[in-house]
C-alpha cells in the first residue's frame, strides 16, 4: 500500500468565472498543492487558463467525423427548425452527441504518453455534468487508484424536493454512476450530508466516501474598489449567488423589509445587496428594486472577484438555501463567507450541511420562509452592528481549520493506493 503524493486532476473547467463549481474545483486543487501534493490538472475548460506552480493542460476538442459532426449537425438542425432533438436523444442514448464527443476528447488526451504517473487520479465535475467521471470509467488501469468527487446528487431526480428535475435517459444515467460507484477506489464528498444521501442510493458510496469539504484557498484581490452601488459605512447584508427557481427569495425580502418596518430607524443605514442570477424570480426582484432604496439587485453573471471583494467587507453574509426537509449540500460559497470573518445569516432546513457545520446552538439560522424569525436575527444583528460594528464576526477557527489545506491533508494522509 503506497502514501499519496502525485495526483492527477481531470476537470470538467477551471474558470472561476463560469459557475460555482469551478470556483470550488479551483479552490480544490490550489489547496491540495498547499498540502503539499504534486498535482497535474487535465481541464477542458475550452481556454488556456494558469494556475501557479501548478501543470496545467488544455484539453483539445475532438472536430473529427464522428460525434462532434453529429453534435453540430443536431444544434444546426435546433437553430433553424427550433425543434430541440436533444432530450429524444439523450432518452434513447441515454447522453447527447456532445457529451459523447466531449468524453471522448478527454479520453484521447489521457491516453497520451505523459511521464507523470500519478498515485491518485482525482475527478472534479460541475453542474449536472459529470464528464471526468463517465471518462475514468473508459480507463480501467487507474481504477485502482480513481477518486471520484460528487459535488451534487446525481442524477437529477435524486435531488431532495422541492427539486423535481427528471433528465431523459434517467436510467442510463443511473446505471452510469452505479458502476461509478463500483469501480472507484474512493469517492469523496462535500459535505457529510451529501455522503448519506448518495449512499442511499448506491451503497457502496457509504464504504469508499470520504468528507472533503469545499475549500478556503488563499485569494488576493487584485482590484480593491467598491462599486458604486457598495457603502461600506452602511450595515450592508448580501446574498451572492444564483436564485434557482426553487430557492425563492421572497421570505427573506419580507423578512428584511419587516425588519425595517420595525427598525425606522435603521432606514437610513441598513442595505440588503442580492446578486446573482435570478430568471425564475426576475418579477419579484424587479418589484423589490422599484419600491425599495434599501434593496439592490443585480439579476446577471458577476465576476468572482467582485463578490469575493464585497463578502468581505459586508456586515452580514447570507446564506439561502430551498425550503425543503433536507439540504445536503454544502453551498460552495461556505468557505468564502466563513474566511470573511462576518456572522452568517443561514437561511434553510433543520437538516441541512450548513447548519450542521455551524452547529445547532448558532444564533442566526431560520428557515427561509420563516419571515418572523429572518426579521428578528436581522434586527439583533443591526443592534450588534450599532453597538460595535469592529466586533462583528462570525469568529469560527474550527471551521477555518476543517475547510483549509492542514484538514485537507490529515483527510488525504488516511488513504492508501495499491
Amino acid at each position: 500500500m503506497g502514501v499519496i503524493k502525485k495526483i492527477l486532476v481531470v476537470v470538467d473547467s477551471i474558470d472561476v468565472d463560469d459557475s460555482s463549481g469551478s470556483k470550488a474545483n479551483v479552490a480544490l486543487i490550489l489547496n491540495l498543492r498547499e498540502a503539499g501534493f504534486e498535482v497535474m490538472v487535465y481541464h477542458y475548460t475550452q481556454k488556456e487558463i494558469h494556475l501557479l506552480d501548478i501543470k496545467c493542460f488544455l484539453i483539445p476538442e475532438n472536430k473529427g467525423p464522428g460525434m462532434y459532426l453529429l453534435s453540430r449537425l443536431e444544434r444546426l438542425f435546433t437553430r433553424w427548425t427550433g425543434i430541440n432533438l436533444n432530450p429524444l436523444m439523450e432518452g434513447f442514448f441515454g447522453f447527447s452527441f456532445t457529451f459523447f464527443n466531449d468524453t471522448a476528447s478527454i479520453v484521447k488526451a489521457l491516453k497520451k504518453k505523459s511521464d507523470f504517473e500519478p498515485d491518485l487520479v482525482l475527478t472534479l465535475s460541475k453542474g449536472g455534468s459529470f464528464r471526468p467521471h463517465y471518462v475514468l470509467l473508459k480507463l480501467s488501469k487507474w481504477h485502482s487508484k480513481w477518486m471520484a468527487y460528487i459535488h451534487d446528487p446525481y442524477p437529477f431526480h435524486y435531488y431532495p424536493r422541492p427539486y423535481n428535475w427528471i433528465q431523459p435517459g434517467y436510467k442510463k444515467k443511473e446505471q452510469f454512476f452505479k458502476v461509478v460507484s463500483e469501480k472507484a477506489k474512493f469517492s469523496a464528498f462535500p459535505s457529510l450530508l451529501l455522503k448519506e444521501w448518495m449512499g442511499s442510493y448506491f451503497e457502496n458510496f457509504l464504504k469508499t466516501g470520504v468528507v472533503i469539504p469545499h475549500q478556503n484557498a488563499k485569494y488576493e484581490v487584485q482590484n480593491k474598489v467598491f462599486p458604486a452601488y457598495f457603502d461600506p459605512s452602511k450595515f450592508n447584508l448580501l446574498h451572492a449567488g444564483n436564485l434557482m427557481k426553487q430557492r425563492s427569495p421572497e421570505g427573506l425580502v419580507k423578512g428584511f423589509n419587516l425588519f425595517l418596518k420595525r427598525h425606522p430607524e435603521a432606514k437610513e443605514d441598513a442595505r440588503m445587496l442580492l446578486l446573482g442570477s435570478a430568471s425564475y424570480h426576475t418579477q419579484l426582484l424587479e418589484s423589490v428594486q422599484k419600491n425599495s432604496s434599501e434593496i439592490y439587485v443585480y439579476n446577471g453573471n458577476m465576476a468572482f472577484e467582485e463578490v469575493f471583494h464585497l463578502q468581505q467587507h459586508v456586515s452580514v453574509n447570507i446564506i439561502l438555501e430551498s425550503k425543503s426537509e433536507i439540504s445536503p449540500f454544502l453551498p460552495g460559497k461556505f468557505p468564502h463567507c466563513v474566511a470573511a470573518n462576518k456572522p452568517i445569516l443561514a437561511l434553510g432546513p433543520y437538516y441541512s450541511e450548513t447548519r450542521r457545520l455551524l452547529g445547532n446552538d448558532y444564533p442566526y439560522w431560520a428557515e427561509a420562509d420563516d419571515v418572523e424569525n429572518i426579521a428578528q436575527k436581522i434586527g439583533t444583528l443591526f443592534t450588534l452592528w450599532l453597538n460595535d460594528k469592529a466586533n462583528l464576526k462570525l469568529d469560527r477557527k474550527d471551521l477555518l481549520k476543517y475547510l483549509g489545506s492542514e484538514h485537507l491533508n490529515e483527510v488525504m494522509a488516511n488513504l492508501y493506493v495499491n
